[in-house]
């Protein structure tokens, strides 16, 4: 007897695929081997695919992080390398890749929004490509659920194969039944990818690849795989040329930058390290996320009081203000250490904005433990913070645990949170007022195209009148007014000149 559709797993479905077919595993994903990580250097296209875009467009939707929206940029680069051209109108596409998030429930619903969109746009051009890449294809029943409800969906592939995408486009285009390929073990670490980055003021630079702090709340180390460092010289080679360039600001990028380099058996080099060689590059601003408080150590917090162009906005995610909700999430640090560790920063770096990321309504948090939370953000004095009630996610310790926490008293705490990042916001900008920053300025204002915006060192956005000319420069804007999350004020020079 065949099973009913809602048991089969992805192994029924393999029988029907002749094309590339590796489903992921979250079990094999768990597992932490020891194999060797390689580094390649001799990434190219076949010479089969190099034109096969010619006169063709392809369109990259984005969801959730950094680390994404740096994969869809070499993701495109590879596809102009095809030949593709890039295109915002999914009517003009040949291929649409929708690269996802798996954090958060809401982005998965997103996303299997727009699959269900795409379909007849499909129906009406078969020859479109439609894939879906990212975490969530890493989620065995994400990919199952793809392949029961929505076979126009032509590939599958996940975080670790990207450069394997002109053999997955070559599959789809002439293979004719759906490309499955995710691979549940990592993969080495391919540099000379393509680029297509966006703009030419800001740029994402990938130091590192994965995770190992296996946070019970987190698929992440499940989908991105174990940490693996990129070598310095190719991350220092990459940011001397994007300053080569023009670039004025580089984010250097990973799960967890503190722990980059304590993979590496042939070289003692640590995060500290490699941002005291970022001091001496010349670019004018270099950030970094997502730093985990475990791993930030004081050899990084002497290096980083050396300002110059390592900027003294550092995002801390603290997830708790409560030590035994903390040990529940795994996160190796108590509300003490985590304290311990501002007082540090802040004592090295007197200037130092600090921002961080909150999980209210954990599984059985209950109300002191919130208090906690809200105490502890008082103390810091956190003046921005991503704020979200807690999501399970299949395939993590947190999602097997019972919940007993009202959906009505997540939200009212969420609120209250809110309420408290927001006044702390409004208080840390309306200090601005008056005072001169230096504004990197990114392009016109989305609201008013008379108006410029860009960001401070501190990462506050500013919006003033000036000349086009300012875009891509780091001018001086003097604050003539505060609000909860952006600052408003007069170009100095501008102001010079009237006078």
């Amino acid at each position: 007897m065949d099973k009913p559709l809602s048991e089969k797993t992805t192994a029924d479905f393999a029988k029907y695929f002749e094309t590339t077919y590796e489903p992921p595993n979250i079990n094999k994903a768990r597992k932490r081997g020891k194999e060797k990580v390689n580094v390649h250097y001799d990434f190219e296209i076949p010479e089969e695919m190099k034109n096969i875009g010619k006169n063709k467009k392809f369109l990259i939707r984005t969801y959730g992080c950094q680390m994404n929206e740096h994969d869809t940029e070499v993701m495109a680069g590879i596809l102009t390398t095809m030949g593709y051209e890039s295109t915002a109108d999914t009517n003009d596409a040949d291929i649409i890749l929708l690269n996802t998030c798996a954090i958060r429930e809401n982005a998965e619903n997103k996303v299997f929004g727009e699959i269900g969109h795409l379909k007849p746009l499909k129906l009406e051009k078969p020859d479109l490509i439609v894939g879906v890449c990212g975490c969530m294809s890493q989620e065995e029943s994400v990919v199952n659920r793809i392949m029961q409800k929505h076979q126009h969906v032509d590939l599958i592939f996940g975080t670790h194969n990207i450069h394997r995408l002109p053999y997955l486009v070559k599959e789809a285009m002439f293979g004719k039944a759906q490309v499955v390929e995710v691979w549940s073990k990592e993969g080495d670490i391919i540099e000379n990818l393509p680029k297509v980055r966006q703009g030419k003021i800001k740029a994402w630079v990938n130091i590192m690849y994965g995770c190992d702090k296996f946070c019970t709340y987190c698929i992440v180390p499940m989908t991105r795989g174990k940490e693996r460092s990129r070598r310095p010289e190719d991350i220092i080679q990459e940011v001397r040329y994007l300053a080569a360039q023009g670039y004025q600001e580089i984010t250097l990028l990973g799960q967890n930058v503190n722990a980059y380099g304590k993979d590496f058996e042939d070289i003692e080099y640590t995060f500290g390290d490699l941002m005291d060689d970022m001091h001496k590059v010349d670019i004018p601003r270099v950030r970094f996320t997502t730093s985990h408080p475990r791993d930030f150590d004081d050899h990084l917090i002497e290096v980083l009081a050396k300002g110059g162009n390592l900027l003294d906005h550092i995002h801390l995610p603290v997830q708790s203000g409560s030590s035994e909700v903390l040990k529940k999430m795994n996160r190796k640090y108590t509300r003490e250490e985590y304290l311990e560790l501002v007082r540090k920063i802040k004592k090295a770096i007197p200037n130092a904005t600090l921002t961080t990321d909150i999980i209210v309504g954990f599984p059985n948090e209950t109300d002191e433990q919130f208090e906690e939370t809200m105490t502890l953000v008082e103390e810091v004095g956190f003046e921005a913070a991503y704020t979200f009630i807690y999501s399970p996610r299949e395939g993590t310790p947190a999602a097997r645990k019972k919940d007993d926490v009202p959906e009505e008293v997540k939200k009212q705490r969420l609120y209250r949170l809110n309420e408290l990042v927001n006044k702390q916001s409004a208080q840390s900008m309306a200090s601005y007022t008056g005072k001169t920053v230096k504004v990197l300025v990114e392009g016109e204002s989305k609201k008013d195209p008379d108006v410029l915006a860009g960001y401070t060192e501190k990462n506050k956005l500013v919006n003033f009148k000036g000349p086009k000319s300012a875009i891509g420069k780091i001018v001086d804007v003097e604050i003539t007014e505060a609000k909860t999350w952006s600052l408003n004020g007069i170009m100095v020079k501008n102001k010079v000149e009237v006078n």
